[in-house]
């Protein structure tokens, strides 16, 4: 507490003071932004407080003090208007009992008199109110100089500023240099500041004459509005809220409104006060900020965020969505040719003419990226509507741009996905436009496709087998069948045909047709050759080592991709020598594709493989381009017809479809037999098909007719003539 010391004089409770700049540096830190630490700012505080408490008790001005105070505090950036409202409240109301105590505020109001030292209590106030306000006026509005020392105009009014708290605000009401009004219950303005005055364009006169409401923006009155009844019922004791008002000319301005409620004595509501803050700029900046992050920067359009907070609106509303998933054709090589200026300016033009074509439906365009765009097509427009919008997307990108006086031929792909076939979730959403986008792109330019739930769910299957595919020869998963090749003079088994098939732990026993295709896009095929060239062989010499008089051949496929490789001979030859298989017992079969028109390098590969011993044979004959007098060149011993020319041979229905491949069979063989190579035919199902054969002289036949491809136990079985 304080007390007397030797010289009569009364020190502080340093104590108190500690407390009350505490409680002030908590305040100012929940009032708003404060760039100093907690401790930095109690610090500052409690320095404030020892200065306004000694001044408070001192024989000199107390006013001078506290205006430094008050500027001090601008100048330490705590400039936010709740700041020096609770100051000057709290002032008054709580810093002569904690910081100078009952017993020194008792003595000094016996010194001078109750009137006295209120008087210095609110010259105080006002000081500290003048000194903010004029510091914030100096730092941040020098235009504004009509700051009015309201201290003296409330000086005569000081008892009831003490009980009241509407006279502790007008210490820095007038000179504010933001916006403050005040009005009652009912709405109607009961007085406001210059600030305020100046920011809506009104004389402060005219505004006394209006009511809040009267100054609504149309688009924020129902919510404001209800936000002021709850506000005079005492259901909320403030609000803050960004709002427009109406100018006296008509235009909006935006404001930051802070309002609050202030009560009689016997906690009746009694009138508002609303601390106005001209935010236009600021809301201006804000909407500039907010579509350049919402907007593609080149063209304009939405873009990904826009576009997915549109897609995941729609599709929480539970309302069925149509997306077109547009890619522009050979934009890369246009970019590439002629620059990325033009390609830019390309793309600006196209986005326009997409946002141009569906602008009257009302749909989304924006684009996701490089020459990606998106057409939302909300509603029930269903497949057909949504169709209809990429056809009319397709139109517009296809006529002809001129880019600096030359002239660009643009096509592009769409994928098109209705959500109803799809789901609801925006990712499964534009995952299936793109697979459709893909999908379009295969089949050629300037085309759409439409999301097929059944296609995606057979592409998911062969992605699963391209993945399982290493680790099934990993596993040795894969095993070999042989198809028996017999002669047609005798019926005879001279040779068998290796024919892969997958052991899948799961799906059971799998054709190659499900998996060759793509061993050879993944380059597998390499490797699941090289293994089934190795068992062949191996099968082969055991067939030969328990039956050597049989002189079995195994036919053995060579994809173009293994036919290509540089270490094919190698490979062949290591078989050969790991097996002891003789060379002359393995046939190698080969696409008419892969040996037509070979040269160079791919023709010394044939015949080096011919000097290992090996026989060669082309596949599928007469299903390419054959250049017969090419043929003669290469090093091979047999001919296969395709299984297509065979089919025809029925023998027992003379259509002239049959004649016609009878007579392609017919010259073939006596083209085989010119160059003095073996015939096999492909795809013998039945006997008539056989006879027909044999009158044509063919050699040897394969088919369902002398046996289906079999496990190598079964061919073991029939050699020995099981």
């Amino acid at each position: 507490m304080a007390g007397a010391d030797a010289a009569g004089e009364y020190a502080v409770d340093r104590a108190g003071a500690q407390r009350y700049a505490a409680e002030w540096a908590r305040a100012v830190r929940r009032l708003g932004f404060v760039p100093l630490s907690p401790a930095e700012t109690e610090q500052l505080l409690l320095t404030h407080t020892l200065r306004l408490a000694d001044a408070l008790v001192g024989d000199e001005a107390v006013a001078p003090v506290a205006q430094a105070v008050g500027r001090a505090l601008v100048e330490a950036n705590l400039t936010d208007p709740a700041v020096i409202e609770w100051s000057v409240r709290a002032f008054a109301d709580r810093l002569p009992a904690q910081v100078l105590g009952s017993r020194v505020v008792g003595e000094q109001v016996g010194r001078g008199g109750r009137a006295g030292f209120g008087e210095r209590i609110a010259a105080a106030q006002g000081g500290l109110a003048a000194g903010f306000a004029r510091a914030l006026r100096d730092r941040t509005f020098e235009h504004q100089e009509r700051i009015a020392r309201s201290v003296w105009q409330a000086r005569d009014t000081v008892e009831q500023a003490l009980r009241d708290s509407e006279a502790r605000f007008r210490a820095v009401f007038r000179g504010a240099a933001i916006g403050i009004g005040i009005a009652d219950v009912d709405g109607t303005i009961i007085d406001v500041n210059q600030s305020f005055a100046d920011m809506l364009g009104y004389p402060i006169e005219e505004m006394r004459q209006l009511n809040v409401g009267s100054l609504f923006h149309p688009d924020d009155a129902p919510g404001m509005e209800q936000l002021y009844r709850e506000l005079v019922e005492g259901k909320q004791e403030s609000v803050r809220v960004e709002k427009r008002y109406y100018r006296k000319d008509g235009s909006a301005v935006w404001t930051d409104v802070a309002a609050s409620l202030i009560r009689h004595d016997d906690g009746r509501p009694r009138f508002t006060v609303a601390v106005v803050e001209d935010i236009t700029e600021r809301y201006e900046l804000q909407r500039r900020l907010r579509f350049q992050a919402l907007h593609d920067p080149l063209t304009d359009l939405p873009n990904r965020t826009l576009f997915f907070e549109t897609l995941g609106r729609l599709l929480g509303s539970s309302g069925r969505v149509g997306l077109c998933f547009l890619d522009l054709d050979g934009f890369k090589a246009i970019n590439d040719s002629l620059g990325h200026d033009l390609g830019d300016r390309l793309l600006v033009t196209i986005a326009r003419r997409l946002a141009g074509c569906v602008a009257e439906q009302g749909y989304l365009v924006a684009r996701m990226g490089g020459d990606e765009f998106v057409i939302l097509v909300d509603g029930d427009a269903g497949v057909d509507g949504v169709i209809a919008v990429a056809e009319t997307a397709l139109a517009a990108v296809s006529a002809p741009v001129f880019v600096d006086e030359q002239q660009l031929i643009v096509s592009a792909s769409i994928g098109i996905v209705d959500s109803e076939h799809v789901g609801t979730s925006a990712a499964d959403l534009m995952k299936a436009a793109d697979t459709t986008l893909y999908w379009a792109k295969a089949q050629g330019r300037g085309r759409w496709a439409v999301y097929d739930p059944e296609r995606t769910a057979r592409d998911i299957a062969r992605s699963a087998l391209v993945a399982e595919l290493p680790l099934a020869l990993d596993r040795g998963e894969f095993v070999l069948h042989y198809q028996p090749i017999v002669s047609l003079l005798d019926g005879r088994m001279l040779a068998v045909e290796a024919l892969v098939r997958w052991q899948h732990p799961q799906l059971g026993l799998i054709g190659p047709d499900h998996f060759i295709g793509l061993a050879e896009e993944t380059g597998l095929i390499v490797r699941l050759g090289e293994w089934v060239l190795r068992q062949a062989c191996q099968d082969a010499q055991c067939w030969h080592a328990e039956f050597p008089d049989a002189r079995l051949v195994v036919s053995v496929n060579l994809a173009a991709r293994q036919a290509d490789a540089p270490a094919i001979v190698d490979t062949v030859a290591n078989a050969l020598a790991a097996t002891g298989l003789p060379a002359e017992l393995l046939q190698l079969e080969l696409t008419e594709s892969a040996v037509m028109g070979s040269a160079g390098e791919p023709l010394r590969t044939l015949h080096r493989l011919s000097a290992l011993g090996v026989r060669l044979a082309v596949d599928d004959f007469g299903t390419g381009y054959s250049n017969l007098a090419y043929l003669r060149r290469l090093p091979i011993t047999c001919l296969k017809l395709a299984a297509p020319f065979v089919e025809g041979i029925r023998g027992d229905e003379p259509e002239a479809a049959d004649h016609r491949d009878e007579r392609i069979v017919d010259a073939l063989v006596r083209l085989a037999h010119a160059l003095e190579l073996w015939v096999t035919a492909e795809g013998v199902e039945t006997e008539a098909q056989a006879e027909r054969l044999r009158a044509l002289r063919c050699d040897t036949a394969q088919g369902r007719l002398f046996g289906p491809p079999a496990p190598a136990d079964t061919i073991r079985t029939r050699l020995a003539g099981g």
